[in-house]
């Protein structure tokens, strides 16, 4: 890779954020300054309905730093990730949602952590306990029970997306509609380590929240069947030795 490319890239998914935008690039700023190091911001709008694309294309004409790209019609989160992540040129990636309910200013702790772990996931856990409702609360435990029950990991908070991991960790990963949710497990079928790291989450700056308690408790159901299946018939093997 060549040494004038990024070491750092932030990848985001975008859709109907255009309140949020402008203090979420500042936030990241702030959050990667104390790094001293280079970074990308790679911004994937899922076709906003509202006033989101233009200001993404002012964000980027004012920084080159600052890449974005358009979907042609809306293909939910887990695309705009993947097609960011795809897109991504650093030795270290790192993926958050644009709502400013994950802190940037976390993000040094993140990088710190990736001297000990190929992969990062912050969680929630505790925050939550302190902001957020009792519904919200118990649907999160049971989402999370449930996911870590038939996919045989340990994961407390697979729906936060705020992560960071070596770009090798992706390399071999297979897209599908709803993977962002179970990343860490892919990663962890890959033969990578994870670790979890608490953070703390931050009221929506502005716009409203796309995701409810029947989206936590039961959107992925099919998808983790897909990823117990995955984790039954995965092989994991070694070349011994190599001529010619």
């Amino acid at each position: 890779m060549s040494s004038d490319l990024p070491i750092l890239s932030i990848v985001l998914p975008c859709f109907n954020e255009e309140g949020n935008l402008r203090a979420l690039i500042a936030a990241i700023r702030a959050g990667v300054e104390p790094l001293a190091i280079g970074y990308e911001i790679i911004i994937t709008d899922d076709c906003s309905r509202d006033g989101s694309w233009g200001v993404l294309k002012e964000l980027a004409a004012e920084d080159p730093r600052i890449r974005v790209q358009k979907f042609e019609s809306n293909c939910g989160q887990s695309a705009a990730m993947w097609a960011g992540m795809k897109t991504a040129r650093g030795k270290f990636l790192m993926t958050l949602d644009a709502d400013l309910q994950n802190d940037p200013h976390e993000i040094p702790r993140f990088i710190a952590a990736l001297e000990h772990y190929d992969c990062v996931c912050g969680s929630r856990v505790e925050s939550r306990r302190k902001g957020d409702n009792s519904v919200r609360i118990i649907s999160s435990r049971i989402a999370n029970g449930v996911r870590n029950w038939l996919s045989g990991d340990t994961i407390s908070d697979s729906g936060c997306c705020f992560r960071a991991f070596k770009r090798e960790c992706i390399e071999n990963l297979k897209f599908f509609k709803g993977m962002h949710r179970f990343m860490p497990t892919l990663i962890k079928l890959e033969g990578f380590s994870v670790t979890e790291i608490p953070i703390g989450t931050n009221p929506r700056f502005a716009g409203k929240t796309n995701y409810g308690v029947w989206n936590r408790l039961f959107a992925s159901f099919y998808d983790l069947l897909a990823v117990r299946w995955m984790k039954s018939r995965m092989v994991h093997y070694k070349i011994a030795e190599r001529i010619n």
